[in-house]
C-alpha cells in the first residue's frame, strides 16, 4: 500500500485530498499537526499522520523543471529514426519522442499503449484497436495509416532497419477499420506484443522520409537535436497519458567516458547518468544529494570470435579462449559483485526460459593449452576493447594475464568510446560486444544468432539453430518451448564464436532530488523511458 493509499484508508478521500492541497501551498509538519487535532484528534495519532502524510506529499509527483541527463555513447550516427536506432541514447531519445502500440511493464509485459487493446485467436492473426484521440506532435491525428506504415517500412531493405529480421516474421499490416490495424505474421508468435513494445517499432506518421523534425505522439516534443552532441526535447501539452510528463524540459547529452560522467554529475552538471562503472559506487554514495539506482538483467559484454575470418574461424581456439574466462574473479574484481556468472549462454537467470542444466564450462587452462595447441593458431592475436563495451577493457586485460600461462599473447588494443559500435565493434576478428537486455528469449535470439541477423556478431551459421527458433516461435505448449529454447541455448554454449563471463547489473547515478526511478529490466535508466516517469523534488 502507498503512503497515499494508508493515509486515505485511515482519514478517508476527503480529509486527505484536503492535507495533500495545504502540503502543496506550503504547510509545514506543524500546520498539519494542527489541522489534524482542531477535529480532536489524540496527540500521538496526529502525529503519525502527519508522518505519513508528508511522506505522502514527498512521493507526489511534481509538475516543472528541467534535467539534464548523461547517457554512455555519442556518436555523429545518432538518429531520430525509430528504425535506426541502435544504442542506449539513441533508446532514452526516441522514447521521449515516440511511442509504439505497446509499452513494456517492470516484469517486461506488454501493456496497451498507442493500442489501446489487442486479441489473436492463433498468435498468427493480430487485431490492434488504435487509441482514440491521440495526436502527434504537428497537430495530426493519429491513424490506421500511421501505423501500416510505420511497421511496414521495417521490411523494406532500403529502410536499412536495425529490426528487419524481427519485422520479416510479419507478412502483412492493413488498415481493418476505422481505428483498427491486422498484423499478420507469416508463422504464429505468441510474442508479437512483446516485439512491437520494442525501440524499433515506435509509430510515426504515414510518409514520413525525413525524421529531424521528430514528429511522434511522445511525451516530449524536439526542441534541438545535434547528433553525436546533444538534444533538448519540452513538455508535450497534448500528451495523451492524462497529467504526463512531469518536467518542463530534458536536455540529453552523450558522454563516452565513464569517469566523466560520474564528473559531471557529482559537479552539479548532470541530473542523471547511465551506465556507471560499480568502481564509482562508493564514491557516488558516500557524496550528499547522489544515489545509486540498480536494475538487475540480462545485459552482457562478449568476447567476439569471427567464424568467417581471423583465428575465430578454427573451433579449437574459440574454445581455448572460452576456458581462459577466470568468471568467478572476473565477477569478484572487475563487477564488484553486481554481477551473476555466465555459461557462453546468452538468456540470463532472470528469463523464465534460462537453461540452468548446461553444464557450467570451468576456468581450466589445461583444456585451453589443449584447444589451443590443436587450434594451431600461434604468435600475437590482436584482442579489440572499449570503454564502450562496459567492462571489457579489464576483461580483456584479465584474459591477456591468463593466455601467457598457457604460451599465448593477446595484443590488447584499446579503442576509445566515441565511433567503437560504428567502427570496430562488428569489424573486428577477435574483440567485444555489449548487448542490452531484451524483453524476450525470440528477440535476443533472432537479433544476434539467427545466420542472416544484421547484429550476428560471431557470423556464427547453423540451420538448426533457426529452425529450432521458428518452431519455438509457434509453439504454445510452455514445456516443449522451454525445451526448444535449451537446445538453442546449448548450440550457441557448444558452437557460437562468443563467450559470455557475466551478466551485469546496471548501475545509474543520480542527484537524491529526481524521483520516480523505477526498475525495468529491459535497462538501465528505466529501460531507457524514464523521461515521462522522473519528476523534481
Amino acid at each position: 500500500m502507498t503512503e497515499r493509499n494508508a493515509l486515505e484508508a485511515l482519514i478517508g478521500p476527503h480529509e486527505s485530498q484536503r492535507l495533500m492541497t495545504a502540503l502543496q501551498r506550503g504547510a509545514s509538519r506543524r500546520d498539519v499537526l494542527a489541522m489534524l487535532t482542531a477535529g480532536g484528534m489524540q496527540a500521538v495519532l496526529a502525529g503519525s499522520l502527519a508522518g505519513t502524510a508528508l511522506s505522502a506529499h514527498a512521493q507526489t509527483p511534481k509538475r516543472g523543471g528541467k534535467i539534464r541527463v548523461a547517457g554512455a555513447t555519442a556518436a555523429a550516427t545518432d538518429t531520430l529514426d525509430p528504425a535506426k536506432q541502435s544504442n542506449q541514447t539513441d533508446y532514452s531519445r526516441c522514447n521521449m519522442i515516440y511511442n509504439g502500440l505497446t509499452s513494456l511493464d517492470a516484469s517486461l509485459t506488454p501493456q496497451p499503449a498507442l493500442a489501446e487493446s489487442f486479441a489473436t485467436k492463433d498468435a498468427k492473426t493480430w487485431v490492434f484497436t488504435l487509441r482514440q484521440g491521440v495526436q502527434f506532435h504537428d497537430g495530426k491525428a493519429l491513424t490506421p495509416a500511421d501505423v501500416v506504415y510505420s511497421l511496414s517500412r521495417h521490411k523494406d531493405p532500403a529502410t536499412a532497419s536495425k529490426a528487419k529480421a524481427l519485422a520479416d516474421q510479419i507478412e502483412s499490416v492493413k488498415a481493418s477499420g476505422a481505428n483498427e490495424v491486422t498484423v499478420t505474421l507469416v508463422a504464429p508468435n505468441a510474442d508479437l506484443p512483446v516485439i512491437l513494445g520494442t525501440f524499433h517499432f515506435h509509430i510515426v506518421k504515414d510518409g514520413t522520409t525525413d525524421f529531424n523534425a521528430g514528429i511522434g505522439t511522445g511525451p516530449f516534443k524536439l526542441k534541438e537535436f545535434k547528433p553525436g552532441v546533444r538534444s533538448v526535447v519540452v513538455r508535450n501539452g497534448n500528451y495523451w497519458k492524462p497529467g504526463r510528463p512531469y518536467l518542463d524540459e530534458i536536455e540529453f547529452i552523450g558522454i563516452g567516458d565513464e569517469s566523466a560522467r560520474v564528473n559531471a554529475l557529482l559537479s552539479g552538471g548532470m541530473d542523471l547518468v547511465g551506465v556507471v562503472n560499480p568502481r564509482s559506487l562508493a564514491r557516488i554514495t558516500s557524496t550528499p544529494g547522489y544515489a545509486v539506482f540498480k536494475t538487475q538483467s540480462g545485459q552482457y559484454s562478449d568476447l567476439i570470435m569471427r567464424k568467417d575470418m581471423g583465428p575465430g574461424a578454427n573451433p579449437d581456439f574459440a574454445l581455448a579462449m572460452k576456458h581462459l574466462f577466470d568468471r568467478e574473479q572476473m565477477k569478484k574484481t572487475i563487477a564488484l559483485d553486481q554481477a551473476v556468472i555466465g555459461n557462453d549462454q546468452p538468456i540470463d537467470p532472470t528469463n523464465r526460459f534460462h537453461f540452468a542444466g548446461l553444464p557450467q564450462r570451468q576456468f581450466d587452462l589445461d583444456k585451453a593449452k589443449f584447444h589451443l595447441q590443436k587450434s594451431g593458431v600461434t604468435g600475437a592475436v590482436p584482442i579489440v576493447a572499449s570503454p564502450a563495451a562496459l567492462n571489457s577493457v579489464e576483461m580483456a586485460l584479465v584474459l591477456q594475464q591468463t593466455a601467457q600461462r598457457i604460451g599465448l599473447a593477446l595484443e590488447v588494443k584499446r579503442m576509445p568510446a566515441d565511433g567503437y559500435w560504428s567502427n570496430h565493434w562488428l569489424n573486428s576478428a577477435v574483440g567485444f560486444g555489449n548487448v542490452n537486455p531484451r524483453p524476450s528469449a525470440d528477440i535476443l535470439l533472432t537479433q544476434f544468432f539467427k545466420s542472416d541477423a544484421t547484429w550476428n556478431e560471431s557470423r556464427w551459421k547453423n540451420p538448426q539453430f533457426d529452425q529450432l527458433l521458428l518452431a519455438a516461435r509457434a509453439e504454445t505448449d510452455t514445456a516443449r518451448r522451454k525445451q526448444m529454447y535449451a537446445d538453442m541455448q546449448t548450440l550457441i554454449h557448444q558452437e557460437a564464436g562468443i563467450g559470455i563471463p557475466l551478466f551485469m547489473a546496471s548501475l545509474d547515478a543520480h542527484s537524491t532530488k529526481l524521483k520516480g526511478l523505477s526498475p525495468i529490466p529491459l535497462g538501465g535508466l528505466m529501460g531507457y523511458n524514464f523521461a515521462e516517469n522522473v519528476w523534481l523534488e
